[in-house]
């Protein structure tokens, strides 16, 4: 088995590698991601990332895009060589992620002119309203409404776990336009500006003490009648667009990373007097890890390569996969790293005082990574709802038994 690209390929990432040690050099990397980086020095290196045709090269230029034919081996190189020098590209998941790609693929012209080169470059900033309270996993008795009166939409209703829905200023989502209809019929996508007057939002205090997700109420809230994304009672439809772009997110390098770090972990705690990694249960448990993330590796490696080929089948089905595979993989790995604190890990994130652990342990926060990898199982489709989709769309498995009653 050949994993190498080529080189072809090769002289690509050199290029790649050039460019970042000159729009993104080592003097800068240690402070990618912090507050450190202003919205000016994110701008620049957009700007100069989409001049070198590195950026949104699956976006037309006329929507701010550098309009690249696609090629899967040139974007997993620039995905790699930006994630590695800490580069500040990933710019709005809830935006760039997923309203942009919506709207490429369902929104009407005027809908991609006016919101996609806003959006690429950071000034418009969206959230998701998509669960409400009773309609999580199941979405689609969602009860929040919208009901058309002239020219505008009138909104009521309550959304949560809104990330980001305190610094957006707009918000796309889905709400109950047709409320005699079957519930999967009676839903419409709609975007609208965040309405500080008509709109409540709440922060919900997560279980690490971050604040990152919201509530938010609607009280009449309006929008105009044709900012809406595809038909009218089509939401579903275009929501199963948005969502498969919000499971393709996480993976790629991050269990290599954090095992990296648990590894570290292991080696600078002690238990009963000697480092931790010098145990054999905990060395086997790293090996079992260790076999799993190659296991995840050569898996993303298959996706790729099936997409190289546009085996869309299996690209597809993998996809699912890897998100299943990614979450209960996660799991494990902060698992080890909290057995491995020992009673540091009764206290919370912000309280920790890593210096004393072991003698002297890493920086990094297993309490909080502990933490909030429970949600894994259920962010972006529960891991539940996942094994059936791959069961009965991937797989062609009869589906689960249903009442009738």
């Amino acid at each position: 088995m050949d994993l190498q690209y080529g080189p072809e390929f090769d002289a690509f990432r050199a290029e790649v590698q050039a460019f970042l040690a000159s729009a993104w050099p080592d003097s800068r990397r240690a402070t990618a991601d912090t507050e450190g980086v202003t919205a000016d020095d994110q701008r620049a290196f957009v700007a100069a990332a989409l001049a070198e045709n590195y950026m949104y090269r699956s976006i037309p230029k006329r929507y701010g895009g550098s309009e690249q034919p696609f090629d899967a081996l040139r974007e997993t190189i620039i995905a790699e060589e930006f994630n590695a020098a800490g580069a500040p590209w990933r710019l709005g998941a809830q935006g760039v992620g997923m309203i942009v790609p919506t709207l490429l693929e369902a929104g009407t012209e005027w809908q991609r002119e006016k919101f996609i080169p806003d959006t690429l470059r950071g000034d418009s900033v969206w959230c998701q309203g998509y669960s409400e309270p009773g309609a999580g996993s199941d979405l689609a008795a969602l009860r929040s409404t919208a009901r058309l009166e002239g020219d505008e939409w009138v909104i009521n209703g309550h959304k949560v776990w809104t990330s980001d829905a305190a610094e957006a200023n707009y918000m796309f989502g889905m709400f109950r336009t047709e409320p005699d209809a079957p519930k999967h019929a009676g839903i419409s996508y709609l975007m609208m500006e965040m309405d500080p007057k008509r709109m409540d939002v709440r922060p919900l205090r997560q279980i690490t003490g971050a604040t990152h997700f919201y509530e938010v109420f609607f009280d009449d809230v309006r929008t105009p009648a044709d900012w809406i994304v595809g038909e009218r009672g089509q939401g579903w439809q275009i929501a199963r667009i948005n969502l498969k772009h919000e499971r393709n997110f996480g993976g790629g390098g991050i269990p290599r990373s954090r095992f990296e770090s648990l590894v570290a972990l292991a080696r600078e705690t002690r238990i009963d007097g000697r480092p931790a990694i010098e145990h054999h249960d905990v060395r086997q448990r790293l090996a079992e890890l260790e076999g799993r993330i190659r296991c995840c590796e050569t898996l993303t490696l298959r996706q790729l390569s099936a997409t190289a080929n546009d085996e869309e089948a299996d690209v597809a089905l993998g996809t699912l996969c890897n998100k299943l595979y990614n979450t209960d993989l996660g799991e494990d790995l902060v698992q080890l790293g909290y057995d491995l604190i020992g009673d540091a890990g009764l206290e919370a994130p912000e309280d920790q005082s890593w210096s004393s652990i072991g003698g002297g342990g890493p920086s990094a926060d297993w309490v909080d990574r502990f933490l909030f990898q429970l949600c894994g199982a259920i962010a972006a489709g529960s891991s539940n709802i996942q094994r059936n989709v791959i069961g009965e769309r991937g797989l062609g498995l009869p589906r689960d038994l249903r009442s009738t009653t």
